[in-house]
């Protein structure tokens, strides 16, 4: 059995660990609500600009601007979001996980990947593939939309030199606190709405337009891409800090119940040592008298 001073020496640090993870909590639960405001007040602005872009896109052929070319795909470039800072359980291993299954899926069907990688945690892990063609680190922390429209920018321009045939885009979804799930979206090249929308813009209203759909598509089509990428960068700050603020609770428990474990151990030692204290008193006074 172990000794008091070594059980009291772990139980001090139990609890020092648990003081540690219960500050990180609060600090998780501070950053949370931040992201998740702006997350939920930009939702409803990328929600309209996509049902915009959709209502413009509707008459037009696939081909008719150069970020909505269809083409053989023979090239497909992932950007994949994470975070920057780890502690936060398996969210970002869930996202990684979710875009290496991706790239064999890919691979086994022969076309060639390349990746954009946004945070550490991805960069970290996929830089092992050697198919990493862009990283961006440090960025999650406090990003702004100018980073956003770089991301975009960089994409845009690789998929427009004929470099990358089709983009997707892998990130953490916040749906809430308890749930972050991996979302694969398609990025590029930008595809007209389905016919299954064109009922509910009709039911809306027909729109008229200054300038042409034209010259406004050529236009929104960047800011398109800069409203996608930085949407996914504000549900990956939230999700990270809600899976971190889950986590850190978690531990927090784990480190009660040790110190609960601990101090039956030390209880158990201390009465052993006290027995046994008690018995040498007992025998030394029976060997006195005898």
């Amino acid at each position: 059995m172990a000794s008091l001073k070594d059980v009291k020496s772990k139980i001090g640090g139990v609890k020092k660990t648990a003081q540690i993870t219960s500050a990180m909590n609060m600090v998780a639960a501070s950053k949370l609500r931040g992201a998740q405001s702006k997350m939920e007040q930009f939702r409803p602005y990328a929600a309209k600009f996509n049902q915009a872009m959709g209502n413009l896109s509707s008459g037009m052929d696939s081909g008719q601007f150069p970020l909505m070319e269809a083409r053989p795909v023979n090239t497909v470039e992932l950007v994949v979001v994470t975070s920057d800072r780890g502690l936060c359980g398996s969210f970002n291993s869930n996202i990684i996980t979710s875009a290496e299954r991706l790239i064999k899926q890919l691979q086994t069907e022969g076309k060639k990947v390349s990746l954009v990688c946004i945070g550490k945690k991805a960069i970290g892990k996929m830089k092992k593939t050697g198919l990493v063609r862009k990283q961006y680190a440090d960025l999650m922390g406090s990003f702004q939309m100018f980073n956003a429209r770089a991301i975009a920018q960089d994409v845009a321009e690789n998929f427009l030199l004929g470099h990358s045939d089709q983009v997707q885009m892998i990130y953490g979804e916040f749906t809430s606190v308890a749930v972050q799930k991996p979302k694969t979206v398609p990025l590029l090249p930008i595809q007209p709405a389905t016919t299954e929308a064109a009922p509910v813009a009709a039911s809306a209203g027909d729109y008229l337009y200054e300038p042409s759909p034209d010259q406004i598509m050529e236009v929104l089509q960047p800011l398109y891409l800069n409203v996608m990428v930085y949407s996914s960068m504000l549900e990956v700050a939230a999700g990270e800090n809600a899976a971190r603020m889950t986590s850190m609770d978690n531990a927090t428990k784990a480190c009660k119940d040790m110190i609960h474990s601990l101090t039956l151990v030390y209880n158990k030692a201390r009465q052993s040592s006290i027995t046994a204290e008690l018995m040498d008193i007992v025998g030394g006074a029976e060997a006195l008298k005898g």
